[in-house]
């Protein structure tokens, strides 16, 4: 089935103990895409200023994207983040922020993609992700990510977005920050009383728990991976993993979703090992497999 992405494209300066880069390709559409892919078949939508230094076509020639909508903006400029990771590297401190052309109008959606079956909105406004929703004809599964910025200064518009989606995938920082809980699994109930049918709290090397309506509730390590050098992405990349499989099989149910978080973590595994989308970039269809088996195996008993 389609899969339909709506994010951001940035230029990103990240730095952390492996070094420094400067004005490198980001976003959480990019790096969703280039784990979805994988996949199905990914529908992009989003809007880059004219100064945007990327070829994206380059970028995704020979990947399962469709880029019909992206929008280049004649006088705006692309969104930039300068962000800094230090110590265990769980959580960037964002130095300087940009939103140029993300604080503008959304993208239109193309009509060829506004009955994609499966949607993911991720991380800007949500006053943003609701219009692009209302730009889309029907949808099977929608999911969302949001952040602390959102939850701090739009709590009203990301409460009635939670209202209209299926899933929110969001950190443990954020969650607890959304619902006022310390407590992950009541922080996790708080926000399926919001609205959507699942939640997944990501806990960065701690892993990642799921709970639905119905009281399932899913915990999975991470990738045992030894070395981190840019976390930059690694949860775009783990809802692209999610998403991407579960748009595969055409069906949502707990079982599936329990194998899409092992892809998006396998995903997010790739993107933690080099700076920018570099790592990623180095994934094949059999590696990732190969981990996914990994995974599988140390997390029974």
């Amino acid at each position: 089935m389609s899969l339909l992405v709506t994010g951001s494209v940035g230029i990103d300066t990240v730095q952390t103990p492996y070094g420094i880069n400067e004005d490198c390709i980001g976003g959480s559409a990019v790096y969703f895409s280039m784990a979805g892919e994988f996949f199905t078949d990914v529908k992009f939508v989003g809007v880059i200023g004219d100064d945007c230094p990327f070829d994206l076509t380059a970028l995704f020639h020979d990947k399962e994207v469709d880029l019909a909508g992206l929008e280049v903006r004649t006088g705006s400029k692309t969104f930039r983040w300068c962000g800094t990771y230090e110590g265990d590297m769980n959580e960037a401190r964002t130095d300087t922020v940009n939103l140029n052309v993300l604080a503008e109008q959304p993208p239109a959606v193309p009509e060829s993609f506004r009955n994609c079956e499966f949607v993911f909105l991720a991380n800007t406004a949500p006053s943003l992700q609701i219009k692009l929703l209302d730009q889309l004809e029907s949808s099977s599964f929608v999911a969302a990510d949001t952040m602390n910025h959102w939850i701090m200064t739009a709590k009203a518009d990301l409460r009635e977005l939670l209202s209209r989606i299926d899933m929110l995938i969001l950190n443990d920082g954020e969650a607890k920050l959304l619902t006022n809980q310390q407590n992950l699994v009541s922080a996790a109930k708080s926000i399926l009383d919001m609205g959507p049918r699942f939640v997944v709290i990501k806990k960065g090397e701690h892993g990642s728990m799921l709970n639905s309506v119905e009281g399932d509730t899913f915990l999975l390590p991470a990738y045992p991976t030894s070395v981190v050098i840019d976390p930059t992405g690694a949860g775009d990349s783990f809802a692209g993993g999610m998403m991407g499989h579960l748009s595969q099989l055409g069906t949502v149910d707990i079982i599936s979703l329990h194998n899409a978080m092992v892809y998006g973590t396998v995903m997010a595994s790739f993107t933690i090992g080099d700076f920018s989308i570099h790592g990623i970039k180095t994934a094949t269809r059999e590696m990732i497999d190969e981990r996914f088996d990994r995974l599988h195996k140390i997390t029974q008993f």
